[in-house]
């Protein structure tokens, strides 16, 4: 198996932030990239708030803290990314956009680095295509947030080969996560069952079966869930909700999957959820309130 020493991700945004922060503090060397030093600077002290945070909680000593911090190299050119020994891709889940970066990407590594994305839904197989090692290129689905949830899926593609899978497993591993292989069907195993749930919820909500607060209220205590579909939606973000559905129903064509329209018109207005302050809660107050 190669030997895995750096780590690039791309992507300094929620999910990027997290995979940069569980792996500086597993050992590894980090170089974290993004379209603008600005993303990238926000994410490292994204990490930083969230180590202390680890720290203030007990969950790591502040000594395992102060050693991983330097760990994470801001990249803002993807040429640095050629000394990485496996890159990770963790933009925003659209084809294009990550097809674009592999495309980019690709005349800058060297021949044995493995290549994988962090995405939640998307063909491994056509993202690799775009590529020249589609044997070396592989999913690596973490969960979010990233250094609390201890699930990463394992994605092959159609052509990842035998070694690419041993050493992501072996790495994912590493950083003290569990693993679940995924074949390559649209959603993988998660969100394939999760999402159409949070989508189903917005549909409930949309016939007037019951207010946001009813339905989350009912699925936390009455199906002993953490916290409710609605709020989860808001969570993930109400775009990540739609791109995920759309995926599922264009690639299964089952109309089960079709997106709710309310959901579609949340998206439209930019009430993404919490990354944007509203969503099905509002969250510019002391407490999240329902917008309907």
């Amino acid at each position: 198996m190669v030997e895995i020493k750096t780590i690039g991700v791309i992507g300094a945004g929620q999910m990027g932030a997290g995979i940069a922060h569980v792996c500086a503090l597993s050992g590894y060397d980090v170089l974290l990239n993004d379209v603008s030093r600005e993303r990238i600077d926000a994410g490292l002290e994204t990490v930083r708030r969230n180590l202390n945070r680890q720290v203030s909680k007990g969950m790591i000593a502040y000594d395992q803290m102060q050693v991983a911090l330097p760990l994470i190299q801001a990249t803002p050119t993807q040429d640095v990314l050629g000394q990485a020994d496996f890159v990770i891709e963790a933009a925003t889940e659209n084809e294009e956009v990550k097809k674009s970066i592999f495309r980019s990407l690709i005349p800058h590594l060297g021949p044995q680095t493995i290549l994988a994305s962090n995405t939640s839904s998307i063909s491994i197989t056509r993202l690799a295509s775009v590529t020249d090692r589609p044997e070396r290129f592989i999913g690596l689905h973490f969960m979010n947030p990233v250094p609390l949830m201890k699930l990463v899926e394992i994605i092959r593609g159609i052509a990842t080969d035998a070694e690419t899978f041993e050493t992501a497993s072996t790495f994912a591993k590493s950083l003290g996560k569990t693993t679940a292989n995924a074949e390559d069907f649209p959603a993988f195993i998660v969100n394939r069952v999760l999402v159409p749930m949070v989508n189903e919820a917005i549909y409930t909500l949309y016939e007037g079966v019951g207010t946001v607060d009813a339905i989350d209220t009912a699925m936390r205590l009455g199906a002993n869930h953490p916290m409710g579909p609605l709020e989860l939606g808001d969570f993930i973000g109400l775009d990540t909700v739609l791109s995920i559905m759309n995926v599922l129903h264009d690639g299964l064509a089952d109309s089960k999957y079709r997106p709710c329209p309310l959901l579609v018109k949340y998206v439209e207005a930019g009430w993404l959820g919490k990354k944007t302050g509203r969503g099905f809660y509002d969250y510019n107050g002391e407490t999240p309130t329902p917008t309907r």
